[in-house]
């Protein structure tokens, strides 16, 4: 059952419907699509959750929550519409004989159902029992799992096995939201429909590879989910990972879900690996103190709420990953990613080799090398920096750096920069994997990660502190600076 979009009819149905995820992300997602017509008259959206609440009650939460994070404001006559789309499903996850309530809301419609599993992934076998044993998992149903899948290889087995004894590959959508950033996806075209870059996009041409992700917040109350985490299983494992793949990947052979996520595995396999012989050399981890962020005082991570006054856990983390490949082989990719930074700031800078020879020299002793941005956050688009003569009659050749700037917000004026989280539910709902990551790209991710925390391990050495506000552990300046390069700021 389509609409006049291609899009198919589906029960959404949101375990965790009253957590941080739903409130921000996902219920403003579908009201975004429900304003597009995106979403079909007969889709329902069924929040589940342990709370006992009433259909009346969900409505006024998501109510609440939609006009604290849609920005452009709420067309009633669209909220209106959306609202009578919402029922609640008081659920106990982990009890199995329960489900049969949520079976008697799902039948009351004839729809294909989209599990949207926004709970810790501990109990997304529980919850996948849960479902089958009510009768509730057919062939067109899809589940979507968040990551971090687990906290190792190990454990991401055990939770993928468990969902996938009843859901088949091709049903699991397991999502990292960056996948469905535009910069991120614009990584694509960019690559792979322009000459200029698809054929200088190798280790003849580039120098290094750049990737940032910092965060302004710290732990934001998740004391005892972060601790256990920290941030190389956070971000590093899935978020950077997945963001080197595309940019390190082969050209695929289309864009079918497949062609995109083999060569991306291909990427993730080619990694070198970090162990405890090289990982004081190629990694380094950070633990933010006290500090100021905004002219305000910040708590140290030791004394943020609930604190584990001798936790060891990073939240800061810095790595010069390689790729041994023929395309990559000499290209350090340097990653780095942390918490109570200056500025929330996502990037990728890509720094092609200088010119063998300078013809400059009365402007520029050294040609400064290009350089290609792409922004992911907050200010989404691309920049290329190249160098320029500047206007005038004197006979010098006086030239100098400039950048050819893409802004989305500033290009695409009259066009809204979609979330990634609206893309990722419309291709759910159309039943797209393309934008997801497949079982045996996550365990490669795991595999390659858990060699550096069993190094650190080994190591005892607790995480460089550093102070709040600050762009990381000074021995990060180090790591780059071994190689006679320096961080972007």
């Amino acid at each position: 059952m389509k609409n006049a979009q291609g899009n198919t009819a589906v029960d959404v149905v949101l375990f965790g419907a009253l957590g941080d995820l739903s409130r921000r992300k996902l219920l403003p997602a579908l009201y975004q699509l429900d304003l597009a017509g995106l979403l079909h008259s007969d889709t329902r959206i069924i929040g589940v959750a342990r709370h006992d609440y009433s259909d009346e009650d969900f409505v006024s939460f998501t109510t609440e929550n939609l006009n604290t994070f849609v920005k452009e404001g709420i067309n009633e006559d669209v909220f209106k519409r959306f609202v009578a789309r919402l029922v609640y499903q008081q659920l106990d996850f982990k009890e199995t004989e329960s489900y049969g309530a949520l079976a008697d809301v799902l039948k009351i419609k004839n729809c294909e159902h989209m599990y949207y599993f926004s709970t810790p992934p501990a109990i997304y076998g529980d919850i996948t029992e849960g479902l089958y044993n009510a009768g509730l998992i057919n062939p067109e149903d899809r589940v979507v799992m968040e990551k971090p899948i687990g906290h190792c290889l190990e454990s991401s087995k055990v939770i993928n096995d468990m969902v996938s004894k009843h859901f088949k590959e091709n049903q699991i959508y397991r999502i990292d939201h960056y996948l469905g950033k535009e910069t991120v996806l614009n990584l694509l075209v960019l690559r792979f429909g322009n000459s200029l870059f698809t054929n200088n996009w190798d280790r003849n041409y580039i120098d290094h590879v750049q990737i940032t992700v910092a965060e302004s917040v710290g732990i934001e109350g998740r004391w005892g989910f972060y601790d256990e985490a920290g941030q190389m299983r956070d971000m590093v494992q899935n978020h950077l990972l997945q963001v080197l793949s595309l940019l390190a990947m082969e050209p695929p052979a289309d864009l079918s879900a497949d062609s995109i996520r083999d060569e991306k595995l291909k990427v993730i396999k080619a990694l070198v690996p970090i162990t405890r012989q090289n990982v004081k050399e190629k990694t380094v981890r950070g633990q933010y103190t006290e500090g100021f962020l905004g002219g305000q005082a910040v708590p140290g991570y030791l004394d943020e709420e609930g604190a584990n006054k001798s936790s060891s856990t990073e939240s800061f983390v810095a790595i010069k990953a390689e790729i041994d490949n023929w395309r990559w082989t000499g290209v350090p990719f340097y990653l780095r990613t942390g918490k109570r930074m200056p500025a929330k700031h996502s990037e990728i800078v890509i720094h092609f080799k200088e010119q063998p020879h300078n013809i400059f020299k009365d402007s520029y002793e050294d040609l400064p090398a290009n350089k290609l941005t792409i922004r992911l956050q907050p200010d989404e688009g691309v920049e290329l920096q190249v160098l320029n003569k500047i206007p005038g009659i004197a006979s010098q050749m006086n030239i100098h750096e400039n950048k050819l700037d893409l802004s989305f917000s500033e290009t695409y004026e009259d066009e809204r920069v979609v979330d990634a989280y609206e893309r990722l539910m419309l291709e759910v709902i159309n039943g797209n994997q393309s934008l997801f990551v497949r079982r045996d790209e996550v365990e490669a991710a795991w595999t390659w990660a858990d060699s550096i925390i069993d190094a650190w391990s080994a190591s005892n050495d607790k995480p460089k502190p550093y102070a709040a506000g600050s762009w990381g552990p000074v021995s990060s300046i180090s790591l780059i600076a071994r190689d006679d390069r320096q961080w972007v700021e």
